[in-house]
């Protein structure tokens, strides 16, 4: 393969493999020369998998480079991000990727960009879809299903089988075929030395969300020299224990017979399932697994379903939610701000409603509020993220913490504020694990009414998993926070006069633009600096290529338009050069973030981008700023806000 080109030697078939002398227009491959950047681009046929499947790729990426997998169906205008990958290696490598259950036909789209050095490439060997989970195996292909051996210096996992008799195996025949010509994968104990070297049997990563019943068959012999258990294992290295071996294979089973085990997995984020031995000598015998199988039933009718923290996330635009108050203390209370340039309002629209508790002019020292969350179960590990403001606290280490309160109202601090806010949304993403069933308090505490001012809270959200896991997941096509760059939009160098910026933290120029971003109050955000430009002057960014879609399409995004001589932001569809004007708005709006809904169509006759055009104003005090950018298929949700207000700058 060479660098400027990607060549496949594989059809887009299940199983069958191909010669390197088919032409690429046969097999749908397009290379798109440009200036810089070469993409090779190969696109499968309409697929019409209903059932769960799994995608298997061997490719390799020489130098530098990227290959991203994505799903293609027809009627949205982007493509829904599977699976990608940077990292360069000397030898193949296999990467699946599960396809769940889809009801509209679609097709894959593989994206490979060899990097810009001398002798990088981007290839791919074969490409296989199966029926089943990616978990599933039976060890009879060459690629043994994505299934890698953690290669340790004394204890290994083999291929058994085959009709290769191995010295000492001992294992007459594999559980598939129940003869001598299938395959297994065995650990023999033939080289150990101490309990320290464990042989690890790695499936490929989870990709999506799963649930159910894992199954697989084993053998072992000496169950007093070894230990067989089996764990999950996530991407940060963390271990939790699904299953270990007992002792049936003297009791219930006799030795050389297959032993069903059947196991409930709940991964609600990316993890591998990994198969652990170890032996505590050179006589620890041996162990062999066939026939991995997964089901999205449960084993056992007694496993609990799997729970749903979405009951505990809350955006307070209709009420409190399923969160409740301690009478005893001081209420936190529900308010709105409208939209001025005075006083920031809610972080979901930024004219909707958020909690404030604060301490008021009266005899009263301070205050304690409670805001309690609903019973979360234990046993699991969470992410708490919600968005807190301070103002005027001159000690932050009590004006808001957060604790987890058990059934017997044993109370654990999980989280505290230990910088001020400067009155801005701040994002706050707090991984905890409780043993038994506990609930989540927002506890804020005044002390004396002289170092205290007021707490807003906006945005609670709970997930399963590490926060590290969540942040880390793959952002779909058309979304964009700007934190990693553009995220593939571009600034239009023919029909503006200056770029779009990425700014983190506060404009140069006083009295105009944000503070910070929206997406955590301290992260990246695309603004347009009016100091530089003359009035009139505009900066153009453009989305990629959008599709011909069926029906309304839906964008949504977050805009600061803050100072006395604020120009213009406008939205446009661009249908082959030709402007149509969607969305508009002029002058100084808020010193908040606004949340704008957009919809638009995009038929196929048209190349369709989305344009997000900013105009400089009279003055230097006119910077103008987006993020959060969401494009998604279908209608835009009718969102109702209900709230009473006074003048712009009164809090009810």
């Amino acid at each position: 393969l060479f660098s400027k080109y990607l060549f496949v030697s594989g059809r887009f078939v299940a199983v069958d493999a191909a010669t390197n002398d088919e032409q690429d227009d046969e097999i749908g491959a397009d290379v798109k020369p440009q200036a810089k950047e070469i993409t090779g681009v190969l696109l499968s046929p309409t697929l019409d998998q209903g059932e769960w499947s799994c995608l298997r790729l061997v490719y390799q990426i020489s130098g530098s480079g990227s290959l991203e997998v994505l799903q293609r169906t027809e009627g949205k205008s982007f493509d829904k991000p599977l699976w990608s990958s940077q990292m360069p290696s000397d030898s193949w490598v296999i990467s699946s990727m599960d396809l769940q259950n889809n009801t509209e036909p679609y097709r894959i789209v593989i994206e490979g960009k060899p990097g810009q050095s001398a002798g990088s490439s981007v290839a791919i060997f074969e490409i296989h879809i199966s029926p089943g989970y990616c978990l599933e195996c039976d060890f009879e292909e060459s690629h043994l299903c994505g299934y890698s051996n953690q290669w340790n210096a004394n204890v290994n996992w083999y291929v058994g089988g085959g009709g290769v008799q191995v010295l000492n195996n001992n294992i007459p025949s594999d559980h598939t075929y129940n003869n001598k010509t299938g395959h297994l994968m065995y650990v023999d104990s033939t080289y150990a030395k101490t309990f320290k070297e464990v042989a690890k049997l790695v499936s490929p990563m989870t990709k999506v969300p799963i649930s159910g019943c894992l199954s697989f068959q084993y053998q072992r012999s000496e169950e007093r020299g070894n230990l067989f258990s089996v764990f999950t294992r996530d991407p940060l290295g963390q271990y939790q224990e699904l299953w270990r071996a007992g002792t049936e294979s003297q009791n219930e089973w006799t030795l050389g017979e297959w032993i069903p085990v059947q196991v409930d997995l709940k991964a609600p984020y990316s993890v591998q399932v990994v198969f652990e031995v170890a032996f505590n000598s050179p006589r620890g015998g041996r162990v062999a697994i066939d026939d991995i199988s997964f089901s999205p039933e449960f084993c056992s009718t007694d496993t609990e379903p799997n729970f749903d923290p979405s009951i505990a996330n809350c955006d307070f635009e209709s009420g409190l939610c399923q969160y409740s108050q301690n009478p005893m203390g001081s209420p936190w209370r529900r308010v709105s701000v409208k939209p001025n340039i005075f006083r920031n309002g809610d972080h979901t629209t930024g004219a909707g409603s958020f909690l404030l508790a604060h301490s008021r002019l009266n005899p009263q020292s301070g205050y304690v509020s409670h805001l309690i969350g609903p019973t979360l179960p234990g046993n699991m590990k969470y992410c708490l993220r919600f968005y807190f403001s301070l103002r005027g606290f001159n000690q932050t280490d009590q004006a808001l913490a957060v604790y987890l309160q058990q059934r017997n109202k044993s109370q654990e601090k999980i989280w505290t504020q230990g910088e001020k806010s400067r009155g801005i949304w701040i994002a706050a993403d707090v991984t905890f694990q409780t043993s038994q069933p506990a609930k989540v308090v927002f506890i804020s505490t005044c002390r004396s009414f002289w170092d205290c001012g007021s707490v807003a809270l906006d945005d609670i959200s709970v997930s399963l998993g590490d926060c590290e896991l969540t942040a880390g997941s793959p952002s779909l096509s058309g979304h964009c926070d700007f934190e990693a760059g553009l995220c593939g939009y571009t600034q239009d160098k023919q029909s503006d006069d200056a770029d779009w910026e990425l700014r983190r933290g506060p404009t140069p120029t006083s009295y105009t633009g944000p503070r910070g971003d929206h997406t955590t109050g301290l992260g990246y955000y695309l603004h347009m600096e009016a100091s530089p430009l003359l009035p009139g002057q505009s900066t153009r960014l453009l989305s990629r290529p959008l599709r011909g879609s069926r029906g309304p399409q839906c964008l949504r995004f977050y805009y600061h338009m803050y100072g006395s001589g604020t120009g213009q932001l406008s939205v446009h569809l661009d249908k082959d050069g030709e402007d149509v004007l969607l969305w508009q708005r002029s002058g100084e709006q808020s010193i908040a973030w606004l949340r704008a809904t957009v919809e638009y169509q995009s038929d196929s006759q048209h190349q369709a981008r989305i344009v997000f055009k900013a105009i400089r104003g009279s003055s230097v005090r006119s910077d103008i700023a987006i993020d959060d950018v969401i494009l998604e298929g279908g209608p835009c949700p009718v969102v109702e806000i209900k709230s009473n207000v006074g003048s712009s700058n009164e809090i009810e």
